[in-house]
């Protein structure tokens, strides 16, 4: 296969009755596309959910720690690094990495920053060059400066907290440098239009006698729905590549089979105590290409029912149709592997179809080298 910089993953994922995301007014987000209201999990929710899953921690690692709050993050820096530097080099590297020359690390300055990803790797490496210039009896300052003027980045440190470098970071200040992130993801949309229900629910007090009061204990609302979600990433190899220091394609195959099972798989936990929506995708399709494609104008016009099939059905057959049409049009030469619970390919399909997961993850792993 030619070589091809962008993986596009594209996900069918049915979510029985819940409320996976919600907004400051405590209903299910939301966006109109089509003219028509979609239900919406937004791309935030779910990089949280991937990142902080226990299977992104067994395969890739724990993630970066994201704080505004310093007190907190010393006492994580202290636990984490004290074994290889004493307490004031780790609060240095700190201060050197989050605030501008000359202005003190307060705590309640800190706290009104945005929130930042801290990695404990990176800070470790600023811990090396700190105390590599104070035992060569060099001036702390110039280094500082020096870093800040170059914008010295530790792509190492990155391989051990790669939400960063997939996800990127803005700095605004400090020594810390920006990261181009190199994977995009899309809010989720239902394929089709959504009128949310509205759960009205009781909370009995199980200490009330009957003969001093009658009724709940609690009485309240929330707005839920089901429907058939598009989910839609796109990682661009070559940056994740340089995002870690010149990582072989290889490697960062390996990493995008596990972000396919992330997109897969992860949802969001939000009310799942009360709707157990733990619901896995049905359809998965990743493809090789030159550029990054969304297939959520498939959807544009809304998917109908069409009497007892359900969503899921047309819903992949739009996908399916779509994303043919695109690659005719546009004369794209993408590479397209596919593992699905609903359909199976023609024989006359572009697509590599597979039948499992796992069969998917192994082809990506391998075909795009």
């Amino acid at each position: 296969m030619t070589e091809k910089n962008f993986l596009n993953i594209h996900v069918l994922i049915s979510h029985s009755p819940s409320c996976l995301n919600r907004d400051d007014m405590n209903m299910q987000k939301s966006a109109v596309f089509g003219g028509v209201r979609r239900v919406r999990i937004s791309s935030q929710s779910l990089k949280r959910a991937m990142r902080t899953s226990e299977y992104y921690c067994e395969h890739l690692g724990q993630p970066s720690m994201r704080t505004r709050h310093l007190d907190r993050l010393r006492k994580r820096m202290h636990a984490a690094l004290e074994e290889r530097y004493p307490p004031d080099l780790i609060d240095t590297a700190i201060e050197w990495l989050g605030f501008d020359e000359g202005k003190a690390a307060a705590d309640d300055d800190f706290k009104h920053r945005a929130v930042a990803p801290w990695v404990a790797e990176e800070i470790a490496s600023y811990c090396e060059q700190i105390k590599a210039a104070r035992d060569a009896g060099e001036d702390e300052q110039k280094l500082r400066k020096e870093m800040k003027k170059q914008g010295k980045r530790f792509d190492e440190a990155l391989r051990h907290g790669l939400d960063v470098a997939l996800s990127g970071r803005m700095a605004t200040s400090g020594v810390m440098t920006s990261v181009d992130g190199a994977m995009s993801v899309a809010h989720a949309l239902t394929t089709h239009a959504v009128d949310a229900d509205i759960d009205w629910f009781t909370a009995v007090d199980d200490l009330v006698d009957a003969d001093e009061e009658t009724g709940a204990g609690h009485l309240n609302t929330q707005e839920f729905s089901a429907g058939v979600f598009y989910r839609y990433a796109s990682l661009n190899l070559r940056q994740l590549q340089r995002n870690l220091g010149g990582a072989d394609r290889r490697e960062v195959l390996e990493i995008a089979s596990h972000l396919i099972h992330l997109m897969a798989t992860v949802v969001p936990s939000a009310k799942q105590q009360a709707f157990a929506a733990h619901n896995l995708a049905d359809v998965v399709m990743v493809s090789f290409s030159d550029l990054p494609v969304s297939l959520a104008n498939a959807f544009e016009t809304p998917v109908h029912s069409n009497g007892r099939k359900g969503f899921l059905e047309p819903s992949t057959e739009k996908l399916m149709e779509y994303s043919q049409r695109l690659r005719e049009g546009y004369g794209l030469e993408d590479e397209t592997g596919v593992f699905s619970t609903t359909i199976k390919m023609s024989e006359k399909s572009v697509c590599h179809q597979h039948p499992t997961l796992k069969a998917l993850k192994d082809w990506v792993a391998h075909a795009g080298v």
